[in-house]
């Protein structure tokens, strides 16, 4: 399997957990009956998302692992800290959803959820260092996910 096609079927395992985390957690959001990290998680996603969003360019984002044909390296906003935030953002909703369902069922999909991401990265960082030429450098001062941590 070449890598191409493994990126798409990691972007439908992303997408096929994280939307059954939604659907099963949706109702106790709605009835505000998720417990207050949940929430806590939930707020952090969105703010998160909109940051990272808000820091790209139109047409530089991809929910592929594939970097775009004449995209910039992002290296403001939560990219100065993390190399992937949209991948936090992702990471937080799903956390959020399993915290709010609590069931072994929900770590699960969480679980398969990070490693899709995790393996998206791998990807996505293989063919950026290909792209860019300074983005080992980037890789240096910059986490995964987390800010000063992974």
């Amino acid at each position: 399997m070449n890598a191409h096609t493994l990126g798409k079927l990691l972007v439908l395992g992303q997408f096929g957990s994280l939307g059954a985390l939604v659907v099963l957690a949706a109702a106790q959001f709605m009835q505000h009956s998720a417990p207050a990290l949940a929430w806590l998680a939930l707020g952090l996603s969105g703010l998160m998302g909109v940051w990272a969003l808000t820091a790209n360019q139109p047409g530089n984002f991809n929910i592929h692992p594939t970097p775009r044909a004449g995209g910039k390296l992002v290296a403001h906003g939560p990219y100065r800290w993390i190399r992937h935030p949209m991948y936090t953002a992702v990471m937080l909703l799903g956390l959020a959803c399993a915290l709010t369902l609590g069931n072994v069922m929900a770590w699960l999909l969480w679980g398969v959820l990070c490693v899709m991401l995790v393996s998206k990265a791998v990807l996505e960082e293989r063919w950026m260092a290909a792209l860019h030429p300074t983005y080992a450098q980037y890789q240096a001062r910059t986490r995964w996910f987390i800010p000063f941590l992974l």
